[in-house]
């Protein structure tokens, strides 16, 4: 009787507590880190597309390959290309940055930067949509200042 005592140890009933607590908190807690990579993905997607045209708009400035270069936003995909035109553009140059399928991007759908003076083509805004309700807006005016 001696030696019991002197035992010690966790019972069944506690160590399932302590398994169904830690399983709300973490229950509880992949609601809130999936709106949290969303909006990463959001800003992240914003960001590769303001670079990506600032890009295009130096390498037509330095009328790299001696032709124009653009930008294409497609619904999975961002394209950096080398052309007058994304239908008739150099493959073999294209940078492809993906849009997670989580973004749904509207407005300007393809930039190119005119050689020489790296005017855009067109401006307006881009804006990525997310499926919890966010959104974040790539701006370019007709002088070619981009802003998010």
């Amino acid at each position: 009787m001696n030696n019991r005592k002197h035992l010690r140890g966790f019972t069944l009933l506690e160590l399932l507590l302590s398994v169904a607590v830690i399983g709300l908190l973490a229950a509880s807690s992949i609601p809130v880190y999936q709106s949290f990579q969303i909006r990463n993905d959001l800003d992240i997607t914003a960001e590769n597309t303001a670079q990506s045209l600032r890009r295009a708009q130096l390498l037509s400035q330095a009328a790299d390959g001696d032709t124009s270069w653009g930008v294409k936003i497609q619904s999975a995909s961002l394209v950096l290309f080398k052309g007058a035109s994304y239908a008739v553009r150099d493959t073999t140059f294209d940078e492809e940055f993906a849009i997670p399928t989580s973004i749904t991007p509207s407005g300007v759908s393809e930039v190119v930067f005119t050689k020489f003076t790296g005017l855009p083509q067109v401006s307006g805004t881009i804006n990525f949509n997310s499926n919890i309700n966010e959104t974040r807006t790539v701006t370019l005016n007709s002088k070619g200042m981009v802003s998010y």
